[in-house]
């Protein structure tokens, strides 16, 4: 089986005070399940496991039923950390989950064929994150106010998701992370500290994920216009 994590516990820090970005009214249904209908609709995916700030699991099966949901789905409480919740979601995979599609839930416009050849990736190297080069030239600083150097982008990717795993192995680098106190941003992270390497599976087109305000405008946009992230 292949399952999928969404990720849905942030608090929305950036989005200003008592706003909740993941049901804000975009392209007309909350932000959030647009990411839901793309993991909902992908024939591949055999099951859905939400993570979800505890007390608010009677909101997230509400939007289920509103728009329809099919494929079976498990709410399940987030942790302090992002790393946290990701192990929450993992403890709560069926026993048949083979590989993993991990998803920021802010992030609605992943296609299906991103999604995809994000597991394909993963069933042949054992981790896979969707990435796009940078593009834009990259310098360093050391105290947040000077240059300190440059970076060569042509070697420098911007990381999103899905990140997608063989489930053994996000489970034990995860388990690394915890026994050692670690903390990671992100779950290729956990993998760089086990050594396992992660495919990079090229974006060509966007997969934003909403983060500030301004950002909502160019997601409607997307929506509306169906103009998401797409593969080969």
């Amino acid at each position: 089986m292949i399952s999928a994590i969404i990720v849905a516990a942030g608090r929305s820090t950036r989005m200003g005070p008592q706003l909740d970005k993941l049901f804000l009214p975009v392209a007309g249904r909350p932000l959030l399940a647009h990411t839901w209908e793309r993991f909902d609709r992908a024939a591949v995916i055999g099951e859905i496991i939400l993570v979800v700030r505890d007390g608010m699991q009677s909101t997230f099966a509400e939007l289920a039923v509103k728009f329809r949901f099919t494929k079976p789905f498990r709410l399940v409480p987030g942790g302090k950390e992002r790393q946290d919740s990701v192990w929450n979601g993992l403890e709560a995979l069926s026993p048949a989950a083979e590989i993993v599609a991990i998803q920021d839930a802010a992030r609605p416009c992943t296609s299906t064929a991103l999604i995809e050849a994000t597991i394909e990736a993963a069933r042949q190297f054992g981790a896979a994150v969707a990435a796009q080069p940078v593009s834009d030239t990259i310098k360093a600083s050391d105290d947040g106010a000077y240059v300190a150097r440059h970076l060569d982008r042509s070697r420098l990717w911007a990381v999103q998701t899905p990140q997608t795993f063989r489930v053994g192995i996000i489970r034990r680098a995860l388990q690394a992370v915890r026994e050692r106190g670690a903390q990671v941003t992100d779950d290729t992270a956990a993998c760089e500290l086990i050594g396992q390497p992660v495919k990079l599976v090229s974006v060509p087109g966007p997969n934003p994920k909403v983060t500030v305000p301004d950002d909502v405008p160019y997601v409607e946009m997307l929506l509306r216009t169906g103009s998401s992230a797409s593969a080969p």
